[in-house]
């Protein structure tokens, strides 16, 4: 079998490290900043602990400076952890990084498409990447551009589009590949309240795929709407974990906004 065959295999035929029911074990892991530019020891992330199921939403909360996009940052293998052992799809991430990223898709805070390109050229080429047949590219392209209603505007160059659509671009070349398991860090910023709502659609679609989402955000309606669980992280600290109407009703709260306010006593948005 080349190459080629080898990476267009679909998210069914990727497979896990172990049979173990977890996408992801997390184990006390602690990162802490420290160096030259670093004034005091940061200790961003403190000791947390928790797993992710195959086939879930799961989402982290938790205002700036929190943690989320830390602990997502060494999941996905950009950062190394100081402490703690992580295990991604069974494997380790300190020791089986190539294979992790065979079975993940990442959406990042920050658009990471080529705004010369339109959005066509993009997934093309983030699809050549890949190794994709131009056959597979171009279905799958053409199926997510006509579900977060890109269509009209996919040959118009990326650096015309709004903050919200260049969201939903990145969120598709995240996809492109068909990876079992995908990680958005804040992918509905700068949406507009009908655009954001089409892509609460569109991610819940992804379940029926059997996929497995890690979700970060602000937007507490978000999380309530979308996930089976939540984790809330505060200053580093793993401080609530459970499904959203669990944890309401654990805390006799009106909502999951009430609950991280009463656990941290703020509201969410006060960490923007």
């Amino acid at each position: 079998m080349s190459k080629s065959d080898n990476m267009e295999k679909s998210s069914n035929e990727l497979t896990f490290g172990s049979d173990n029911p977890n996408a992801i074990e997390v184990m006390d892991l602690t990162k802490i900043f420290t160096g030259k530019k670093v004034i005091e020891e940061v200790r961003a992330v403190d000791g947390i602990s928790f797993t992710v199921n195959k086939g879930e939403i799961f989402g982290l909360l938790g205002p700036n400076g929190a943690g989320k996009t830390t602990t997502i940052n060494i999941l996905v293998g950009l950062l190394n952890q100081t402490e703690g052992d992580v295990f991604v799809g069974g494997y380790n991430v300190k020791k089986n990084l190539n294979k992790i990223k065979e079975l993940i898709g990442v959406c990042p805070q920050q658009a990471s498409v080529y705004q010369y390109l339109n959005a066509r050229e993009n997934i093309e080429l983030f699809g050549n990447l890949h190794l994709l047949k131009k056959e597979v590219i171009k279905e799958r392209m053409e199926k997510f551009l006509n579900l977060l209603g890109l269509t009209k505007a996919a040959n118009r160059s990326a650096k015309k589009y709004s903050g919200g659509m260049l969201r939903q671009l990145n969120l598709i070349v995240a996809l492109i590949s068909d990876p079992p398991m995908l990680f958005l860090d804040e992918p509905t910023v700068g949406m507009d309240a009908r655009v954001r709502r089409a892509t609460w659609e569109f991610i819940n679609s992804l379940k029926e795929t059997n996929k497995t989402v890690i979700l970060t955000t602000h937007y507490i309606e978000e999380a309530e709407a979308l996930c089976d669980r939540v984790a809330i992280i505060d200053f580093g600290k793993l401080v609530a974990l459970g499904p959203p109407k669990d944890l309401i009703a654990k805390h006799s709260a009106k909502d999951l906004e009430e609950v991280f306010l009463k656990i941290t006593g703020r509201r969410i948005m006060e960490g923007i």
